[in-house]
């Protein structure tokens, strides 16, 4: 007999969107009640408590733990990934996106865990040149320009070949997530403008969409829920997730610098396309030059330069019409509650 409260294991539930997770879960008029969330993660868990939280701390390689973690439980959200643009070795990032989320599938299957929800990314469409207005049945690249990219291909493959009558699945790709905590964005930029020197890449007229953290977790228990009550049309599906249109990356970060009280300067710098690209490329060079001496991938890669220079915007519908999305979380308040904790106190 199913239960009435799923219990629901959260891989990466210590981190920034994982922990939104288990708090959107908590919210009282959260669209599904838990009756058990697991928290699994190396990292120590500092989210929101209650007594229905359990803390598993493990690896998610390990596929004992893994398998000991699905135990009991009715729905997985599988956030766990290293998020990566270059720093990482590719048996790391592989090891971890793909190897992972092979142990997850895995322990599904050997627990009888009947609903899964894989967080993938918008990098597993990433061709390297713009996409504008694109939807679910955008093509894989020919190439990968990073091995994350690859990881995510990989794992959303994986994915939705597991998907059976046992083991139903749905794929969510979110748009440059940022909010309260943001590990991948406001510090580098409050720090660049705590230098005196800001400076941004591109011209500014290029567009990406963003989601706020909070609307990205409310997606994902929107999801879980539209599996747990065998709603068919997001079984094996792929979700773009965003909450608004399209915007230059620099000038979307650049009010919540501001807002929080740091001083943008100069104003209105903007490095160019083929420089910052030139620079990429020479700083992609001197890596290969060291790597007998020491391994590294640099911050500034050409592909850093691509994301943020190029065109890359979609449509939710898919979204909207299937599981019912909309924003949880105004835009306004979105950006208010990052301004207020990057504040200057």
């Amino acid at each position: 007999m199913k239960n009435e409260n799923p219990n629901i294991l959260i891989t990466g539930g210590a981190g920034f969107l994982g922990s939104r997770i288990v708090k959107e879960l908590l919210c009282d008029d959260t669209p599904i009640k838990p009756g058990k969330i697991s928290v699994f993660d190396l990292k120590a868990y500092e989210g929101q408590t209650d007594n229905k939280v359990e803390i598993i701390r493990g690896d998610i390689r390990d596929k004992n733990a893994v398998e000991k973690a699905c135990q009991g439980i009715d729905i997985v959200i599988h956030c766990a990934a290293i998020i990566d643009w270059g720093t990482r070795t590719k048996e790391e990032v592989l090891s971890v996106n793909l190897g992972g989320t092979k142990n997850i599938i895995a322990s599904c299957k050997k627990n009888r865990v009947n609903n899964l929800v894989f967080t993938s990314s918008l990098d597993a469409v990433f061709s390297g040149k713009p996409l504008v207005n694109i939807n679910e049945d955008q093509p894989y690249p020919d190439a990968y320009h990073t091995v994350y990219c690859e990881s995510k291909v990989l794992g959303e493959k994986a994915v939705l070949e597991a998907g059976s009558p046992d083991l139903k699945t749905c794929i969510l790709r979110p748009s440059d997530i940022y909010g309260e905590a943001d590990p991948y964005h406001m510090d580098a930029l409050i720090d660049m403008a705590k230098s005196g020197f800001y400076v941004r890449l591109g011209n500014g007229t290029s567009k990406c969409q963003h989601v706020y953290v909070g609307n990205m977790a409310h997606a994902h228990v929107l999801a879980a829920k539209a599996l747990w009550t065998d709603n068919k049309k997001v079984i094996q599906q792929i979700y773009f997730i965003s909450d608004a249109n399209g915007v230059n990356f620099f000038k979307f970060f650049d009010q919540i610098v501001s807002g929080a009280g740091y001083k943008i300067f100069p104003k209105n710098v903007w490095l160019p396309f083929t420089l910052a690209y030139a620079i990429g490329s020479i700083s992609e060079f001197i890596a290969v030059l060291w790597r007998p001496i020491k391994h590294y991938n640099p911050k500034f890669s050409r592909f850093a330069v691509l994301y943020t220079c190029l065109d890359f915007t979609f449509s939710t519908r898919k979204a909207i019409e299937d599981f019912n999305f909309q924003p949880k979380y105004s835009r306004k308040e979105s950006l208010q509650n990052t301004i207020a904790y990057y504040s200057i106190k």
